[in-house]
């Protein structure tokens, strides 16, 4: 072969196609999982999630991408995370906690949103559970009818409670009418309640830091 026909080939092979195996891999569909607390409480959560899901056959890293973040019990982080999610353009939004649904509701209208838990209706994030709307949906939990059964059992336990403390987060919109329920199932029981407020998980130990020159509050009253 001629030099001049050996190069001409050579030009002309850089030009051919490159394999299939040598293409860009496609974009994985990806969830974006955020929990409310921290990893070493939500672990196990989102192991069964991952499982449920290679069972129903979306693997990870094969058929499907899933990152998981942590809002460590603070709305602000959850906001964060939301936003982090919005800006990569994840294909679905899983979430456990109402604040975080809260938070993804006013990040974005198109992403669908899964949450694990929650009453969607009494916070404003769907229409109905017939018919929701939007790009919101999950689980409905009414828990708030269960405080009066959840007191009445309480009682059994320390029969001579009289004065109860509740540790409530108010960051979280659903609390509002649950201590409703609380205080309304509480006044048939001749209970007195109060709620402390607590928006971070660190400020768990100082309410209770706080309450300890004052223990009828967590401890029944003597008679």
């Amino acid at each position: 072969m001629k030099r001049r026909e050996f190069i001409t080939l050579l030009g002309g092979a850089v030009a051919w196609p490159l394999p299939a195996s040598a293409q860009q891999t496609p974009k994985l569909p990806t969830i974006g999982f955020l929990s409310p607390m921290t990893a070493s409480v939500e672990n196990q959560r989102v192991a069964a999630f991952v499982q449920r899901l290679r069972e129903l056959g979306w693997i990870e890293g094969r058929t499907v991408a899933i990152k998981v973040r942590w809002a460590e019990g603070r709305s602000e982080r959850a906001a964060e995370i939301v936003a982090e999610f919005v800006r990569q353009k994840v294909d679905v939004i899983v979430c456990r906690g109402t604040a975080t649904v809260l938070a993804e509701k006013q990040a974005t209208s198109v992403i669908p949103i899964v949450f694990a838990r929650g009453d969607p209706v009494g916070t404003g994030f769907v229409v109905s559970l017939a018919r929701p709307g939007g790009n919101i949906t999950g689980l409905s939990f009414q828990q708030t009818d269960l405080a009066g059964k959840r007191l009445e059992l309480l009682r059994e336990v320390v029969p001579a409670l009289r004065r109860l403390a509740i540790l409530a987060n108010a960051a979280n919109p659903v609390t509002l009418p649950d201590m409703r329920e609380v205080e309304a199932a509480a006044g048939t029981l001749g209970l007195t309640v109060v709620m402390v407020e607590i928006r971070r998980i660190e400020d768990i130990a100082a309410r209770f830091q706080a309450r300890e020159a004052r223990a009828d509050m967590f401890r029944p009253a003597r008679s």
